[in-house]
């Protein structure tokens, strides 16, 4: 999901990780029912630890908010910037079906443990060739990464940013987006593109990055 981006931030002089995360992607495989949002923050944890990585900028897409917002609270010294990349900004207690729209919420599955990807259209996706890149990259998700409560302490205090997605509607992202842009705490910027720029505009998602690298 990554490939057209990270090697801009390379180019750059910086180091770049995507790690995919338990059941998705390369690790697609080892999807079980067991998975769950604290799988996927022990994940990137893992990440950190092992690559004995500091001064992060911890970037999240979409559902990663969920994680990226967990691995600051559990590692907040590794962390320098949060940025939410048109993605879901959690507060304690609150799990992803709590902050997806009722009309996204509904379309969930009743039964089974999968949630399978939205189709790209209903993200804003219209060129074939994009469209194209993308399939086979995505992946269902467990349904206990959407489920489980995020519980945080408040433990990091550096900066956030969020990177709100202007070239598509709806969104599930607006509200997140709105409340970042009139928050002095936090830095705000635009993509004019769907729900996917570092497919679509990897240069300038990468530009942006680099504010914060």
């Amino acid at each position: 999901m990554w490939q057209r981006l990270a090697p801009l931030l390379r180019k750059a002089g910086h180091e770049a990780y995507a790690p995919s995360l338990t059941g998705i992607g390369e690790r697609a495989h080892l999807a079980s029912p067991a998975i769950s949002l604290s799988t996927h923050i022990a994940d990137v944890q893992a990440v950190l630890r092992y690559e004995r990585l500091d001064d992060v900028v911890l970037v999240g897409h979409s559902y990663a908010g969920m994680v990226v917002t967990g691995v600051a609270d559990r590692e907040p010294q590794a962390i320098q910037t949060l940025v939410y990349l048109d993605a879901f900004v959690p507060r304690t207690g609150q799990a992803l079906v709590d902050l997806l729209p009722a009309r996204v919420r509904e379309h969930l599955p009743r039964e089974g443990w999968q949630v399978p990807p939205l189709p790209p259209a209903a993200q804003g996706m219209s060129d074939a060739a994009e469209i194209a890149w993308l399939e086979g990259r995505r992946d269902a998700h467990p349904m206990k990464c959407f489920t489980e409560k995020l519980e945080l302490a408040g433990a990091f205090r550096g900066q956030r940013a969020y990177v709100a997605c202007t070239g598509y509607s709806p969104t599930s992202f607006a509200g997140f987006a709105e409340q970042a842009r009139n928050d002095p705490a936090w830095r705000y910027h635009e993509l004019a593109t769907h729900h996917y720029p570092h497919v679509s505009m990897p240069a300038q998602t990468a530009g942006v990055l680099l504010n914060y690298a």
